[in-house]
């Protein structure tokens, strides 16, 4: 059997992976456009290892989190990749708060989340001294890690079990009309495959559209910018301190998260992006551009929620607006404090009525099968979402 995967993020590395494992005897080869492996979404991640708090019971994203953060966990353990549980608290500022903290506090508890405590008071600054707030909800294993080396860990993986993962190599046709799944590439001709999983992330609306799938969700690009405390600041904050999820708005907002490997990072604020790939402000593709504006969900996205907009765009211009918000979690944190750092985009999918596509979404045309949406907590769940896919994949 031919097996082909689009995409050399950490999802489509996992799925290659686990590709190998369940059939020895196929050929699984990973196209990949770029010239290196997690470059985009997995590369750019904050690397926080998720617990499941914030899903809705029973969704996707719920029993893929908690089954994925323990695969992830042994496979970090087993490979040698640091994986730190430095603890999330949830921080709730006033009393218009309280419910939907103890919303997350039931839905942690449904969704068999360990070690979850309320903390009010003296209890919440044992936890995190600086932190502001009257209450606030611990996750003490939630963690952080090095999501780049898993990926190279994963495509390791994929090589000893006989695979392949080509760079250079965009997709830019797909056809199912005969038995196989001819796909066209820039950069490794034709192939002629019996399976394809899309795993395309921020290209994952159009790779699909490719193979015969349907135009929405569509993906919109939202870049989160980033400061990082400087080193002598660090110590204000011990792990992550997360807002209260508002569900009226469609981002979670300013938080501190702490990073395996050192550092502080505060964000990310959220803010259209206007190239897939625009990680800095002049990056500018007006064929993406247009193709956002022309999207029915991004335009119905903008009506509900352009206060909110203006507010993120604010963010964005001025560092001491930043600040402002970062300080009502860790009040003592000042402008001077803050140093730019790298910017991810985040691929959001939006259905056309323009809500935003909340749990994982995945669609099977044939003998394609397409991740269309796998965003926070997709790396978490990297090892469950390859399950779930691989085996769709491999259905007849």
């Amino acid at each position: 059997m031919r097996i082909g995967v689009v995409g050399a993020g950490i999802i489509g590395l996992a799925v290659a992976r686990r590709l190998g494992e369940l059939r020895p005897d196929a050929t699984v080869t990973v196209l990949e456009k770029e010239r290196a492996i997690a470059t985009h979404q997995t590369g750019r991640n904050s690397g926080v290892v998720h617990a499941g708090i914030y899903y809705a019971p029973g969704s996707l994203k719920a029993q893929l989190c908690r089954r994925g953060v323990e695969l992830l966990r042994a496979y970090c353990e087993e490979r040698g990749i640091p994986i730190v549980d430095c603890g999330k608290l949830v921080v709730a500022l006033d009393a218009s708060e309280l419910d939907r903290l103890r919303e997350l506090e039931r839905r942690a508890a449904t969704n068999g989340v360990p070690g979850m405590r309320w903390l009010e008071g003296d209890e919440l600054r044992e936890i995190e001294p600086h932190a502001a707030g009257i209450a606030g909800l611990h996750s003490p294993t939630t963690g952080i890690t090095d999501y780049r080396a898993v990926a190279a860990a994963f495509a390791e993986d994929v090589g000893s079990t006989g695979g392949s993962v080509v760079l250079g190599a965009e997709v830019v046709g797909i056809s199912t009309a005969s038995k196989t799944v001819r796909v066209e590439t820039v950069g490794a001709g034709v192939l002629d495959l019996d399976r394809l999983a899309i795993c395309a992330g921020l290209q994952s609306d159009r790779v699909a559209l490719l193979a015969g799938d349907e135009r929405d969700p569509a993906i919109v690009p939202f870049r989160g910018e980033y400061y990082r405390l400087r080193p002598e600041r660090e110590g204000l904050v011990r792990g992550l301190v997360y807002p209260v999820p508002d569900p009226a708005y469609p981002f979670l907002g300013v938080h501190f998260t702490r990073r395996v490997h050192g550092g502080v990072d505060v964000g990310p604020n959220a803010v259209l992006a206007f190239a897939r790939e625009g990680y800095r402000r002049r990056d500018v593709r007006l064929g993406d551009l247009f193709e956002t504006l022309r999207s029915r969900g991004f335009r119905a996205l903008a009506r509900a929620h352009w206060r909110m907009a203006a507010h993120e765009l604010r963010g964005s211009l001025s560092k001491r607006a930043f600040a402002a918000e970062a300080r009502r979690y860790v009040p003592e944190v000042t402008a001077d404090d803050l140093v730019p750092a790298p910017a991810g985009v985040r691929a959001q999918a939006l259905d056309p009525d323009g809500s935003l596509v909340d749990d994982f979404r995945i669609t099977r045309l044939g003998a394609v099968t397409a991740v269309r949406n796998a965003p926070s907590p997709g790396a978490t769940s990297s090892l469950a979402i390859a399950e779930y896919v691989a085996d769709r994949v491999l259905q007849e």
